[in-house]
């Protein structure tokens, strides 16, 4: 039986094009291959087979996009640009450009952080199986900043067990709606999937896990909090999911609550950034840190701020 992705539009999503919602509520698919699939009758509104991707939404409305049965395949090797911090025989550090999707996933075979890794190193390792080779940990399409990967399935397991045990250290920056009042504080929520859609992740306490976020500001503009945000634990969405509870969603998350438009930032995307990664190194037991300086679109958006 093939996926599906259901939906209940909400004030956040009103209005929106029907091509533009399913690509906000599924970030792993790409716009051009949800374009594709309403136009082969694979989504529905209320019940009835919408194929223009330009209808509009509203709340309330039921949707639903079927998608196609996986396919075997085998990843090809991409000559992408990456930009790496550290590499030695057992791990790399990148830091991973925003757009970019980590591995492949249904609509997206081709141009993954994956393809790239492949096309710069034969030597990942395969803990995760032939799609995720190497993969420790991800960041979502949206999300720039630091990633580590696995060499091989020592380096992995040993990386793994330091995040399951908490003892990396992972911190982000983040520009979110509205004035942060606390200069700092803890978030301790669980979080698991959304009982109401099962495509998103919430705050909950049904079938959750433990999820701790601390956050420090670092500046307050007229509308806009500019904080640092570090991870206890790491469950998916965890940021944006635990700053959306605090009425605080990240500016340009279109699934956690924060689309509402703001034209005057000039973003494309999402404003969250991996900007700090430290660990142990699986085989000296060295301590090693890496940070990342926000990319120039969201360091020119915080310019902006400052300026005005």
């Amino acid at each position: 039986m093939s996926e599906q992705i259901n939906h209940l539009v909400d004030e956040a999503g009103n209005g929106q094009r029907l091509d533009s919602y399913l690509a906000g509520a599924a970030p792993e698919l790409s716009r051009s291959f949800v374009q594709k699939l309403i136009a082969e009758g694979r989504s529905q509104v209320n019940g009835t087979v919408i194929t223009k991707v330009g209808y509009r939404v509203k709340v309330g409305d039921q949707v639903e996009l079927d998608l196609p049965d996986p396919v075997e395949l085998t990843l090809s090797p991409e000559e992408i640009p990456l930009d790496i911090l550290f590499e030695d025989q057992d791990l790399l550090v990148l830091n991973k450009p925003r757009g970019m999707v980590v591995h492949p996933a249904v609509g997206n075979y081709q141009g993954t952080l994956v393809n790239a890794l492949l096309a710069h190193c034969s030597d990942l390792s395969g803990i995760n199986g032939v799609l995720r080779p190497g993969i420790v940990h991800r960041l979502d399409k949206d999300t720039s900043g630091l990633l580590m990967v696995a060499k091989n399935d020592v380096a992995h397991n040993n990386l793994s067990a330091q995040l399951q045990d908490r003892l990396v250290k992972r911190h982000y920056l983040a520009l979110v709606r509205g004035a942060v009042q606390s200069s700092s504080g803890k978030i301790d929520a669980p979080i698991g999937r959304d009982p109401r859609n099962r495509q998103k992740m919430a705050v909950t306490h049904h079938n959750s896990k433990e999820a701790v976020t601390y956050y420090k500001v670092l500046q307050r503009y007229q509308g806009y909090t500019y904080l640092e945000a570090r991870l206890e634990t790491g469950r998916t969405h965890q940021i944006r999911v635990h700053l959306t509870y605090i009425g605080h969603p990240v500016i340009g998350d279109q699934v956690y609550g924060a689309s509402t438009p703001h034209p005057q930032l000039n973003l494309t995307g999402q404003f969250l950034h991996a900007t700090l990664l430290g660990f142990t190194h699986p085989s000296s037991g060295a301590y090693m840190e890496f940070t990342a300086p926000l990319p120039k679109e969201l360091q020119d958006t915080i310019d902006r701020l400052r300026s005005e």
